[in-house]
């Protein structure tokens, strides 16, 4: 059946002389696995650079339930990025976020609030101006409430600790290496009152930052069995440093 859907480019890989599977988490069907021919080569017309991570498309294709890869017919970029790829700050985590999502997104069934949320953020993120070094960290935090395991940081009057395998701040220090610092802690609960529109005037040091985001990655490892290693992470941090 032919059908029409909006989507987020999460990866693709090469298959075979000029063609790719490209994962694509869609408004209609969730996450699906596309082929696409004539993609690389000569005659290919760059149809590989409509499936940067993060690119919003337009696809039509053909859906079929039984079919672990669905194939695509046409797609496009709309709306097309006007600074994402061409800053080293969002490009850079823009992969990393596009790893995230390839990990967490399993689910081949429609969520149209999540969609949503995935597609504002994105926008917004490419025409935010001033400092967006920090976008992934609130991306990360405000991801979780989709995925079911948002942290639970209110603080009554005690300093803290979050223990990452609880999903809360607790008084004490726990047992277990799995929990981030008191200066960590305060500073997530700060990002979990802050809205899109306060990421931009945001400062924290280098750090810190590369120590929360730490903290993002381990919390997500301990929610997702078979999360694995991060590997755009190194190339983050050391963007950021």
């Amino acid at each position: 059946m032919l059908t029409s859907t909006r989507g987020i480019v999460l990866n693709f890989v090469k298959y075979g002389e000029g063609s790719v599977i490209v994962n694509i988490y869609t408004k209609a069907f969730g996450r699906q696995a596309y082929m696409m021919n004539a993609v690389r080569g000569k005659k290919s017309k760059n149809k590989a650079g409509l499936l940067q991570p993060l690119f919003l498309v337009d696809l039509a294709g053909y859906q079929k339930a039984t079919r672990e890869i669905q194939r695509v017919k046409e797609i496009k970029n709309v709306p097309v990025y006007q600074n994402i790829p061409f800053e080293i700050s969002k490009s850079t985590q823009s992969l990393f976020i596009a790893e995230m999502l390839s990990k967490t997104l399993r689910e081949q069934e429609s969520s149209p609030s999540l969609f949503q949320f995935l597609e504002n953020a994105f926008l917004y993120f490419d025409l935010m101006e001033g400092n967006a070094a920090n976008f992934h960290l609130w991306f990360l935090y405000r991801l979780t409430g989709y995925l079911g395991f948002l942290p639970d940081v209110r603080k009554t009057g005690f300093e803290g600790w979050f223990d990452m395998r609880k999903g809360a701040v607790v008084p004490f220090e726990p047992p277990h290496p799995f929990f981030a610092k008191k200066t960590a802690t305060d500073t997530l609960c700060v990002l979990a009152n802050m809205s899109i529109r306060d990421v931009a005037s945001w400062k924290i040091s280098g750090s810190l930052r590369t120590y929360l985001t730490t903290v993002m990655v381990e919390y997500y490892q301990l929610h997702f069995e078979g999360l694995g290693t991060i590997k755009s992470l190194k190339v983050l941090q050391e963007v950021f440093q």
